[in-house]
């Protein structure tokens, strides 16, 4: 999570409204997931986990962490076909897993996703199991929505001068320049069409419907960091007149301080339109009476590099507090014999996998046997005394004190950072020369925990996917 994503918050999750009714005894409470791409945030009406962070990225192996509730690092490779990410973990839900979905549904809940993350749709992928209904809204990054035509895109307006590969590649940001050519309003945006249909979502089925588990996937922040124009002139405060940098290069190496200031300026533009488009979301649910009886979970699947260390987007070895800490956020409404989780700020180690059964453990029902992540329903601060984050062949061991990066699989180059927390919390300068115990140490606790991993992250695919 950015530096520059926490300033560019504003007040549309952060502020819930004051709470009047109640639900009656015993009710069953409503579940709303708002997860989002590369972001975070806080809520002055939730409790705030200080300390969350991944377990597994990037994206999707991020969210089978997510749903199901069970450890994914480390992970195999599955190339699968019609899909150009062929990294560890990029697949689909196993047979042998059970999702937040399916368990709630089980239980009597309605159960909908809506989401724009194409990763999820594409051919093979089956992340909509369990949901009553789905959602899928199109055009976002590479979805193959559009093919033509390519002459329209005027692409050297949207790349760096040292991006020439991209210029002739018939996917990248050509792909999703075809797919918003026609975008014209704000509410053409797709985090705008996500949260709008969410609301549509809730008037079709507040009535009739409860308790329903909503479930809202936005891709957005992530790149394309392309936001409408009047949300990054809040940020860009200098003259810029270079192409619109919506997927900038990987280091800043050949950018000048001025297109390193518009490529910021872009991303926190981007980040406050989506914190808009969830404000107006979240005050349809209070308009529907649905802040008395609904748990409201905000999540991030990771964070990006701004500009430290003169990096820019996210990686496998940046597996640093920008990248791997994300934001998680729980409201609790109060109910009559307890209050609510308002202000709480919860310390200590909490990841990805805690959330499916704290979700289960506030609805009352069991959590299913594969999950390994722990429910965090009493508050209390972790007892974790480190926390893993696991990207491909590179893994963090963080620790009150200490950021380990190291590559544990042997067959690449050797990778191996460390960043001292007490003396720089920024994780700017490795100092891994410095402390070889230190790394020693944690490298062996990274290799036994993938180790003893693999039994726990396998499984099987139905062959009807």
């Amino acid at each position: 999570m950015s530096n520059i994503s926490r300033r560019a918050l504003l007040g549309g999750v952060a502020a819930a409204p004051a709470l009047h009714a109640q639900p009656g005894p015993g009710a069953p409470l409503n579940i709303i997931h708002i997860g989002v791409d590369t972001w975070g945030v806080l809520a002055a009406q939730s409790a705030i986990f200080t300390d969350a962070f991944a377990e597994a990225l990037p994206t999707l192996p991020a969210r089978r962490a997510l749903y199901t509730g069970r450890r994914v690092f480390p992970s195999d490779r599955y190339v699968q076909p019609d899909d150009q990410v062929r990294i560890r973990g990029w697949h689909q839900l196993y047979a042998e897993d059970v999702t937040l979905s399916e368990a709630l549904a089980a239980a009597g809940y309605t159960t909908a996703l809506i989401t724009d993350i194409y990763h999820q749709f594409k051919p093979g992928k089956n992340f909509h199991r369990g949901f009553e209904s789905w959602r899928f809204i199109r055009g976002q990054e590479g979805d193959r929505l559009e093919s033509g035509p390519r002459k329209s895109i005027r692409i050297a307006n949207y790349l760096h001068p040292s991006q020439t590969a991209q210029r002739t590649a018939r996917g990248g940001p050509i792909q999703y320049l075809l797919n918003r050519r026609h975008w014209r309003t704000e509410e053409d945006w797709l985090a705008a069409q996500v949260f709008r249909e969410a609301s549509r979502w809730l008037d079709n089925n507040v009535e009739e419907n409860q308790p329903f588990y909503l479930h809202i996937e936005s891709f957005s922040p992530h790149e394309y960091w392309d936001p409408p124009d009047d949300y990054y002139r809040l940020y860009m405060k200098s003259p810029y007149n270079g192409p619109r940098l919506i997927q900038p290069p990987l280091t800043a190496k050949d950018m000048t301080s001025l297109e390193v200031e518009h490529v910021r300026a872009l991303y926190a533009g981007l980040v406050t339109f989506v914190d808009a488009s969830i404000g107006r979301f979240l005050r349809r649910v209070e308009a529907l009476g649905l802040m008395k009886n609904t748990v409201i979970v905000f999540v991030a699947d990771h964070g990006t590099m701004m500009g430290e260390q003169g990096q820019l987007h996210k990686a496998e070895t940046r597996l640093r507090a920008q990248v791997t800490q994300v934001p998680l956020t729980i409201y609790h409404p109060p109910l009559p014999d307890k209050p609510g989780w308002a202000g709480h700020r919860v310390r200590g180690f909490v990841n990805h996998t805690d959330l499916m059964p704290t979700l289960l453990d506030l609805a009352g029902v069991k959590a299913p046997a594969r999950v390994t992540g722990e429910s965090l329903r009493s508050l209390l601060d972790s007892r974790r005394d480190s926390m893993i984050t696991g990207w491909g062949d590179h893994g963090s061991v963080r620790t009150p004190e200490w950021n380990y990066i190291g590559r544990w699989n042997n067959s690449g180059p050797p990778f191996e950072e460390l960043y001292n927390l007490t003396k720089d919390p920024e994780e700017l300068d490795n100092v891994a020369a410095h402390h070889p115990a230190v790394v020693s140490e944690l490298r062996a606790k990274l290799k036994n925990h993938v180790d003893s991993g693999w039994a726990i992250t396998k499984g099987s695919f139905a062959k009807t996917w």
